[in-house]
């Protein structure tokens, strides 16, 4: 990504070539969408009606299936990700919209009992549901369409009126998305793309017209926007974890290697519940990491756009620099590297499994956010366990073993929002709850969960 002249250049990651072009929205543009915004959800008798809005959603999913393909060579031709993951994404992407449209039926009311005492007796009350009020979206670049999906389409379900900032370095994704949901019959107005520098970012965010502020990113970033927020304003925020995987000696090695291998590698590591730091019994940590490291050295770096490629660029070239210098420090402090360690270009840094890391390092404690396995030996369960739980971050984990006692303990002892078992811990379906605790985030995402977040319940109690 180059900014000049009030547009932003996009490039392909891997190569720098320039691949599109993004004008960058003033702020006086932006002022008069939210004011636009504001406008269209005090209008209550212009509100989309939730047919409307369920036609709307299916026949974009209709329009992005039949350009499945393009869709995805923009996400690895932009996003770095390796054509096999990105065509997975729009998949997901598509399924993501048409659970929106499906969510709606699940947005009901009930019944609250009044007659319970004397005091509510000769009432009857039911309450509903309503959009919150206008969105403002600001997204990350791992995966360019399907949390662009998460963010808006939820927005759209629930009839709010919705701004979407894309991240500078994936913003086309973004943009046809919103195209094509303008040409499935959504009034321009209800969607707005828009591009724009940090400062201007921080105004919309900051701008009391917002009734809730969606925010995919880091967790600097991320914490500071919430702080600026206006009163009134609800917000969801995801940000990383630093993944922690529990082994024992009854895992099934054949299977979790590779597994590990996924949830590792995966967008070379660009994601933010990838494995990161796997702790194994002393005795079998040494195996653990060698196998492991055996299988990275197998996988194929480059292009994305490349149809052999596994693992792709990080997304600028400053991120190959601060990863590099993460692994020479863990390296200086005592962990063995038994893959990778080194940059492969400009753009690309080897699949590297480490070690035994010293916890004091960097890489034991903050988000890589890059193709980096930790893999650390521990002498008691209970000690895996806290060092598991000694950050600020707590998102997905993972145990892996075939002992139900070993299993619950670990379910019970892991602090994250979700635990998996015998599975790595990047795993995720679109309809789950998916949230990070502590620094990791705050509120629920997943299309269900976001829509709701995207409502406000209100009561009326009739007297009769």
């Amino acid at each position: 990504m180059k900014a000049h002249a009030g547009k932003i250049t996009v490039v392909n990651p891997y190569d720098l070539k320039p691949i599109g072009e993004v004008a960058l929205c003033e702020w006086r543009l932006i002022d008069s969408y939210l004011d636009q915004a504001q406008r269209l959800y005090r209008d209550r008798d212009g509100w989309l009606p939730a047919w409307r809005r369920i036609e709307i959603l299916k026949n974009t999913g209709v329009l992005m299936r039949a350009q499945r393909d393009e869709l995805a060579y923009l996400i690895a031709d932009e996003g770095g990700k390796p054509l096999i993951d990105a065509r997975i994404e729009v998949a997901r992407a598509i399924d993501g919209v048409e659970l929106c449209a499906k969510e709606l039926s699940h947005l009901a009311g009930r019944e609250i009992p009044m007659d319970l005492s004397a005091a509510g007796a000769g009432r009857i009350a039911f309450s509903s549901h309503e959009p919150i009020g206008p969105v403002v979206a600001i997204s990350a670049f791992n995966h360019p369409l399907n949390l662009i999906v998460h963010q808006v389409g939820p927005a759209v379900a629930a009839g709010c009126p919705v701004i979407v900032k894309p991240a500078d370095d994936t913003p086309l994704s973004c943009r046809r998305f919103v195209d094509l949901l303008y040409q499935a019959g959504l009034p321009e107005q209800w969607c707005r793309f828009v591009l724009c520098d940090i400062p201007t970012a921080e105004r919309i965010v900051s701008d009391q017209r917002v009734a809730f502020f969606s925010f995919i990113g880091s967790a600097k970033i991320g914490w500071m926007l919430r702080s600026k927020l206006a009163p009134g304003t609800r917000c969801a925020l995801e940000h990383g974890g630093v993944a922690p995987v529990i082994v024992d000696d009854t895992a099934d090695m054949s299977a979790m290697i590779p597994s590990l291998l996924k949830g590792g590698f995966y967008h070379s590591g660009q994601v933010c519940v990838s494995v990161q730091r796997v702790f194994a019994p002393r005795a079998l940590a040494v195996e653990v990491a060698e196998n492991l490291a055996e299988e990275a050295n197998k996988l194929v770096v480059g292009n994305a756009v490349d149809e052999n490629t596994q693992c792709g660029p990080l997304i600028r070239p400053r991120e190959v620099e601060r990863v590099a210098q993460w692994i020479t420090e863990a390296s200086a402090q005592g962990a063995t590297i038994l893959c990778g360690g080194k940059r492969l270009g400009e753009t690309t840094y080897a699949p590297t499994v480490l070690l035994n890391p010293a916890q004091q390092s960097i890489l034991s404690r903050q988000e890589i956010f890059g193709p980096a396995v930790c893999v650390y030996g521990y002498d008691s369960l209970n000690e895996a366990l806290n060092i598991a739980n000694s950050l600020d971050y707590a998102f997905q984990a993972s145990v892996f073993s075939n002992r139900l006692d070993v299993v619950l303990k670990c379910i019970r002892n892991l602090d994250a929002s979700a635990v998996m078992v015998n599975d790595h811990t990047a795993f995720r379906v679109d309809w789950m709850p998916f949230a990070g605790r502590r620094q990791s985030g705050y509120g629920v995402g997943g299309i269900g969960h976001t829509l709701h977040e995207m409502t406000q319940e209100k009561m009326a109690v009739i007297k009769i």
